[in-house]
């Protein structure tokens, strides 16, 4: 080979290859480094490269965590309306219904021109056993002034809760005592009851109101039971109404309480859950007692859950309104600060195999947000013909028609009472004046309220009070103009408002309910059910054919 003839083709040789390694680096890069960029953009990778680029480069100092914090409420709500983030700061809040207790000095207050007022004294809880009576008014706290437009119900629960055992001076002002009196409280587990009233209706009936579904629910229902027992009951109605929920595994104890062996409570699945059945034992002790059950549009989840499974097991008789409509399951997931999720991981069903979840959109969805007003306004509080079922028709174990896509609705429809109502009366209510009014007559009359222990005694002296003209002579000075046509129109609903909110303030929340249950017209529809033998359902009767000559 001639050397010369190879050295004059040796350029040319080495441009092609300059030119082919351009080409496959061109095609090499651009394919590895899109595929590069694909990975750093899906999706928590993308997120983080996008908190690392405003931490290295974004032209003001950021606080990242607060930018987390914003941010994570915003992605979960994209998925459906019960998924939701808790910060740190307020799981503890989150929490604590549903745990049964919690730390603090405890009492109950409300505040009142820039002062905490004591509304009540947990029995046996370390404000009581400190001295500190309803009534006072807390002017200091770890002797430093604690009031005026500081004093918030949030500002208030972060310096009266705090670690068991740990100590708090509380200073107040009390009625007929010149000087302000102190207090040293040492601060305990104050108890958060989810069975707020169990009490006898009548001779035979028992009733029991559960307000959530939390750790201590069934233990508690087991001694409302013990008490209703001294009294020999023989029906019971369980009040649900306006019960958000809680845990599940609750509403399974209690609905196993009533239910033969073998019958189906209700069932979870997701898509990364597999189905599971709850299954009653057998060993309830109330398997046989007729029962009712009490609902409205404010019950939901567990309390679905509950009526659902009596509803399709024929196992009692379901009264009130269409039930809220939550059929998802959350699964709580904490995070290393403190914070956690509620993460919706399945769906559950009633033993029909009916979905109660009513329908919603992913994302912000304001017609969810807003469904209870809509049903109010389409005229379904008033009306069961109003009722829109938005699923498919199943059948209970004898053949009764229940349906699915949007909460539980009642064997017997009970609307809500409007009876009397004026623009006097929502006024009255909605503006905050009555409970005002109702915790200024306390106060100015504690000592002789003081002598009623029962609700009765305290009913039969209030009614001789004319309470009502009295807070129409309080509202008339703070804003709401008298009109005395609405007010003889509304009188009735007007005593009942007035004279319940003193008995809760005087006594407790069951002497409340006693009081306003007398005329509560869902509570009687279940007395009346009882009286008439109907709590357990019964089957529909069968269609007859007819035959039609042509």
């Amino acid at each position: 080979m001639n050397p010369n003839k190879s050295n004059r083709f040796m350029p040319l040789m080495m441009a092609l290859c300059v030119i082919i390694g351009i080409v496959i680096g061109s095609f090499y890069s651009n394919h590895f480094s899109g595929n590069r960029l694909n990975i750093i953009n899906t999706g928590s990778n993308r997120i983080n490269n996008l908190l690392h680029i405003i931490s290295d480069q974004y032209v003001d100092e950021v606080n990242l965590d607060s930018l987390v914090e914003g941010a994570m409420p915003k992605i979960l709500a994209e998925l459906d309306p019960h998924s939701v983030y808790i910060s740190a700061k307020d799981v503890q809040a989150a929490n604590q219904d549903l745990q049964g207790s919690f730390s603090g000095v405890g009492i109950e207050f409300t505040i009142r021109q820039d002062t905490i007022h004591v509304q009540n004294v947990i029995q046996n809880g370390p404000a009581e056993q400190a001295g500190i009576i309803a009534g006072d008014k807390i002017v200091s706290v770890d002797n430093k002034p604690f009031v005026g437009k500081v004093v918030t119900n949030e500002e208030a629960m972060k310096r009266l809760k705090g670690q068991k055992n740990t100590k708090v001076r509380i200073g107040v002002l009390r009625y007929g005592q010149p000087k302000q009196l102190f207090f040293n409280v040492t601060r305990g587990d104050i108890p958060l009851k989810s069975v707020s009233a169990a009490y006898m209706l009548d001779d035979t009936t028992g009733y029991v109101r559960i307000k959530s579904f939390g750790e201590t629910t069934y233990a508690e229902l087991l001694v409302a039971f013990a008490k209703l027992g001294q009294y020999q009951f023989k029906n019971l109605v369980i009040d649900l109404r306006d019960n958000t929920g809680g845990y599940l595994q609750s509403a399974v104890q209690i609905a196993n309480e009533f239910l033969p062996k073998n019958k189906l409570i209700v069932y979870t699945e997701g898509r990364k859950s597999p189905r599971q059945n709850f299954i009653s034992d057998g060993h309830g002790s109330y398997k046989h007692m007729p029962l009712v059950i009490l609902i409205n549009e404010g019950s939901a989840s567990a309390s679905e859950i509950l009526a659902g499974a009596m509803q399709d097991n024929d196992r009692a008789t379901i009264i009130g309104r269409r039930s809220f409509g939550k059929g998802l399951v959350q699964k709580q997931i904490g995070f290393s600060d403190g914070s956690m999720i509620r993460l919706t991981i399945a769906r559950y069903y009633t033993p029909s195999g009916r979905c109660i979840q009513k329908p919603y959109q992913t994302g912000e969805d304001p017609n969810y947000a807003q469904d209870l007003m809509s049903r109010y306004q389409h005229g379904e509080f008033f009306s069961q013909d109003s009722i829109k079922h938005g699923g498919p028709a199943y059948h209970t174990t004898i053949g009764r028609v229940v349906y699915g896509g949007g909460g539980i609705t009642p064997d017997i429809f009970v609307p809500e009472d409007t009876i009397n109502f004026t623009s006097y009366y929502k006024k009255a209510s909605m503006s905050g004046l009555i409970f005002q009014f109702a915790f200024s007559y306390t106060d100015d009359n504690r000592l002789k309220l003081n002598n009623f222990k029962e609700m009765e005694e305290m009913q039969d002296y209030l009614e001789k009070q004319n309470t009502v003209e009295q807070f129409v002579n309080y509202a008339d000075q703070h804003g709401l103009r008298r009109r005395n046509l609405m007010i003889r129109k509304s009188y009735n609903l007007l005593d009942q408002y007035i004279n319940s909110r003193i008995i809760y303030n005087m006594l407790n929340e069951e002497a409340w309910l006693q009081f306003i249950n007398q005329n509560d017209p869902t509570v009687l529809k279940a007395l009346e059910v009882f009286n008439k033998n109907e709590a357990f359902p019964k089957a529909p009767a069968p269609q007859k054919l007819i035959n039609k000559k042509k």
